[in-house]
Formats: structure tokens, sequence, C-alpha cells
């Protein structure tokens, strides 16, 4: 359980970057002083930290049991993420926009029915749009994130969450290692599985496709013309996403009998497979990867925020891979509490109020994308022949009608 005591600021140092140590009788040992600690070092817990970093005067510190600097090596990573042109905006804003690596731009995204004659086409010309986005390698982003970190205010703590305790100011934090930290306020992004959410005794909803991922790297034998593909068939939805002119990273999102059936596949039976389920678009396909799968779950926390926690990206969050949105929401939301601390007076880090903004602020536009992909997954799911017909009128007259599109 976590002890909530009256909040209060006295004996609280008024220097916002100032980092001291000092001997908690209660505990008996001695504690780091942070105004933030995070608990998670991936994608959004490191752009939370250099984003804060780089706009407050605040002593930061990033806690997670891993290396958080991965290696880019010189072939493609499988996970990979579509990078909206707001989020490039806001990697832009933090200096971190230039220093990756290798990113692909995609101008269109063409999306496709096997079970009626729908079809949907986007294309950045439309928009009056450069391009529509980028296909990025999580460890690229990853990796200049934390180059990002090396040169801010922020101190990496490589160690596992054990305890929460709430005080006066904020939380105690003790770690596996030993220490014992102390905030005014603890953000929670450590992923779906969150010990954050769990240690703070904070519910969440939870809604089983009964489906898996399968991600991997493959090479086309015709060019995917910068575009991004989706087609949908009756036990699943196999995406394209293009990492060069011939090489595309694949999320293949399976009923799981579909998925366990093509696990036990050798990867010349599976190269078969998914050339006929992209209905030949491309040639015959030849994996460059090693196979991953995923069970596909949606959560949403009850509470984004308590006093002086706030959850952020899959750890408040996370929703069906069908459209790419993951990390952009889990930035989306990086730039809302960024925005909502940087407005609140200077003494109020982790006051509830000031919390509340932020939670109010991103639960409907994320509640809104969970359940759209969770009906797009259904829909598209269904085969009733009304259903099928309804699909394939309803993408076509989207796809014929700019306003709508």
């Amino acid at each position: 359980m976590i002890r909530r005591p009256p909040r209060s600021t006295q004996g609280v140092s008024s220097a916002a970057s100032d980092v001291y140590k000092r001997q908690d009788h209660c505990w008996g040992r001695v504690i780091n002083n942070f105004d933030v600690i995070i608990i998670g070092g991936g994608i959004v817990g490191l752009s939370m930290a250099v984003e804060i970093s780089n706009k407050m005067s605040l002593s930061i510190a990033v806690i997670d049991p891993n290396n958080c600097n991965p290696t880019v090596s010189e072939s493609f990573h499988t996970r990979v993420s579509a990078i909206t042109p707001t989020t490039k905006d806001f990697l832009k804003s933090i200096n971190v926009w230039n220093e990756l690596e290798r990113k692909n731009a995609f101008v269109a995204t063409q999306v496709w029915d096997q079970n009626s004659h729908g079809h949907l086409n986007f294309h950045a010309s439309d928009e009056d749009l450069k391009n529509l986005g980028y296909i990025i390698e999580n460890d690229v982003i990853q990796s200049a994130l934390f180059r990002a970190i090396e040169t801010s205010n922020a101190t990496m703590i490589q160690a596992s969450l054990v305890e929460l305790n709430a005080n006066k100011i904020g939380y105690k934090v003790v770690l596996d290692n030993g220490q014992t930290l102390s905030c005014k306020l603890l953000i929670g992004a450590d992923g779906p599985q969150s010990k954050v959410r769990s240690l703070a005794n904070i519910d969440f909803k939870e809604h089983n496709y009964n489906q898996k991922a399968i991600i991997a790297n493959v090479l086309t034998e015709k060019p995917l013309k910068q575009t991004t593909w989706q087609r949908f068939l009756s036990d699943s939805i196999l995406a394209f996403l293009p990492l060069s002119d011939n090489q595309a990273s694949i999320v293949w999102s399976c009923k799981n009998s579909l998925a366990n059936a093509l696990e036990k596949l050798d990867d010349i039976e599976f190269n078969k497979r998914i050339t006929d389920a992209s209905e030949y678009r491309f040639g015959s396909l030849e994996l460059q990867s090693a196979r991953k799968y995923f069970p596909l779950v949606s959560r949403s926390a009850n509470q984004y925020v308590l006093e002086s926690l706030a959850l952020i990206g899959d750890a408040a969050h996370n929703i069906h891979p069908l459209a790419g949105q993951g990390v952009n929401l889990g930035f989306s939301d990086v730039m809302e509490l960024s925005q909502q601390l940087q407005d609140s007076k200077p003494n109020a880090l982790g006051d509830f109020l000031v919390l509340r903004k932020y939670a109010r602020a991103r639960r409907l536009d994320n509640e809104v994308m969970a359940k759209t992909m969770t009906g797009l997954d259904w829909i598209y799911k269904e085969n009733m022949e009304p259903i099928r017909w309804l699909r394939g009128y309803g993408m076509n007259l989207i796809d014929q009608t700019p306003t709508l599109k």
C-alpha cells in the first residue's frame, strides 16, 4: 500500500535544480533527492527526460534495469514505428531529429480488403504535405535520445524499482541496488506491464484480442514505392512498412490459431504464405530476419495521475498496432505533460490539479484511438455478407470523398 501523508512544501529547497544527499533516519540510508524521477528508459521515458531537461530547470533521474543505449546495427531492426509529422516536429524541438541515423519517408498509404471490393488510398499531395510520415527503427530513435540524455542534466540509473512510498513532498523510491531516492514528481514510463502502475494500486481495463502480431523484415521483389501497405484478410491484418525501396518491416496481426500454425513453418514455407497473403502485390517475398511473436492486448489505466505521480505512454495506455500509432500517442503524452508542468507555478511540481489537466487532455484522444482500433479490428474480421458489402462501400465512399478522407 502507498502511505500518503498531507502534502507539504516545508523544508524543500527552492532551487529546482538542487541535487543533494542527506541521511534519512527513518530509512537509515543515504537518499538522493531529485525533482523528477522517471521509471522507464525506453523511447517515451527518455524523450520525457530530454524534453523537461531542455525546457525546465529540474534535477531528473531516469531508472531502468536494462542498457538504454542500444547498438544500431547495419541491418534493419524488426521493431519500427510510423512517425507522424507532429512527432517529427517534437523530435526536432528537442534536437533529436537530425541525430537519427536513418529514416525512410513514405508519401502514401494504401489499404485493400480481401473480402470486399473496398480500398483506400492516401497521398501526401492530397494535404499539400511533402510526406505522410517516416518509418524509423525504435533502436535508432532510442540511441539518438540516449545521446541527448548524455548532454542533459538527467542522471541515468541502471536498476529495478522495488518499492514506492508516498511522503510529504512526493515519493520515496526503493531500488534493487540498495539505493533509496526521493522526488517531488514520479513519472511511470515503464511500459504495458508497468511496475509503477502496479505499486501505486492503479487498476486498468484490459481487452485481449486473442491475436498475435508476427513481426519480421522481408525483401520484396517489386518496389514499395514509398508507401505503407495494409491488407485485411478473413483471419488477419497484414501491414508492410517500407524501410527502403525493396525492404519492409511486416506486422501480421493474426488470430491465435493462424499465428500458431505460421510459427511452425520453416522460412521457405513462411515466405510462400506471406507472398500469397499479400496477393503477390510485391512479387516474391523473402525473410531477412527472425520472426517474433507478440500477444495483442490493449490496456487503459483507470487513472493516469495521482498526487505527485503520472503515467505516460504504454504505462497509461497501449493499443492494437493496427495503425502503428502507439509511440506517437506516447510522444503526445510527453508534450502535454511537459506543457502543463511549464504552465504551472514553480512550486507546484507534482500538484494533483496540474497533473489532472494533463490526464484530462490526453485521455480522450487515447481512448478514441483505442476504441477506433478495436472497432476497425472487428469490422474487418467480420465476414457476413451485409457487413462485407457495407465495409467495401464505406471504404470506397471515403476514398472518393476528399473531405471525409
